[in-house]
């Protein structure tokens, strides 16, 4: 049997929620294995679906900049090592200026690709030097986490207070945005940031992502004791409760939980003469990249 270490234990109660006892015991049945501890807690029924966000082992801010048409947009995770730092003016508005530069660049993909960039406000620098020279100033160090651009189609977006979390959202079937198809999009942003969905629809899940699933419902049913029988029978319901979670169009709208996602979409289409259709969205939540902060050496 493999050795359960505390480090272990937490990590995975980090991830999942669940009481330090009840991950010994998945940790136990899974051989010390994380992943495999978190499918074991799911069969068990203790363990949300798929929310593994882990410890966050950094601070700083999310930043959504969109063009004047709301046609192109980026998002931007840039961290720091304390909360107070990343309430600072520097900060910010070196996280404002990264968002205005990426925006305003043709190809960046990733912070790569903004960092080697000469900063627009001044060329004999690029943006990897601005952040050291930043960091110098500040005297903390600064990453440039992450960074996602969308063009085309109509984009809307959603910052949570506190600017931790952030939501860009793309649409297409548009020809222009509105003041009433910005309104849906924000609220379909922040359906996104509050439900955290990892799909739009159900046809974005994959067979191995649904097998895995029906796998885990189906064991979990056995363990409730449901004769065999019958667990084919429930499976269906379970599946459908899954999909109601981690697909976005099919989770009960925030606002009015009477509505789906989907419904309110069809509603709004239905009601203007429009064919809006989601195509992607990117979430971003500080230090959900960083891993969980390495234990206090003995």
């Amino acid at each position: 049997m493999a050795d359960i270490t505390a480090q272990m234990v937490k990590a995975l109660r980090d991830r999942t929620g669940a009481g330090m006892m009840e991950c010994k015991k998945a940790l136990e049945a899974a051989g010390g294995d994380i992943e495999k501890g978190i499918e074991e807690l799911r069969k068990r029924g203790i363990a949300s679906a798929a929310k593994k966000t882990g410890r966050s082992a950094k601070q700083g801010t999310v930043v959504i900049k969109l063009s004047d048409d709301k046609t192109s947009g980026v998002i931007v995770e840039f961290n720091c090592e304390s909360d107070f730092v990343a309430r600072t003016d520097d900060f910010q508005s070196l996280v404002a200026d990264l968002a205005e530069q990426a925006l305003a660049s043709a190809n960046v993909n990733a912070p790569a690709d903004l960092l080697t960039e000469a900063y627009a406000k001044d060329p004999s620098i690029t943006i990897a030097d601005l952040i050291t020279a930043k960091v110098a100033k500040i005297g903390e160090n600064m990453k440039l986490a992450r960074v996602e651009k969308l063009s085309g189609g109509v984009l809307g977006a959603y910052i949570h207070p506190g600017a931790q979390l952030g939501v860009l959202i793309q649409g297409t079937g548009l020809a222009a945005s509105s003041d009433e198809i910005q309104e849906l999009v924000r609220d379909i942003a922040m359906q996104v940031a509050a439900a955290d969905p990892t799909f739009i629809s159900r046809t974005e899940v994959t067979t191995e992502v649904l097998e895995k699933e029906k796998e885990i419902q189906r064991e979990r049913a056995l363990r409730e004791g449901k004769p065999p029988a019958i667990v084919e029978k429930m499976l269906e319901g379970r599946m459908s409760k899954y999909y109601e979670e981690v697909c976005l169009l099919e989770q009960p709208f925030i606002k009015e939980n009477s509505l789906t996602v989907g419904q309110l979409i069809d509603q709004t289409n239905k009601k203007l003469g429009l064919t809006l259709a989601l195509a992607k969205f990117i979430r971003f939540k500080v230090g959900e990249t960083a891993g969980p902060d390495a234990p206090e050496a003995e």
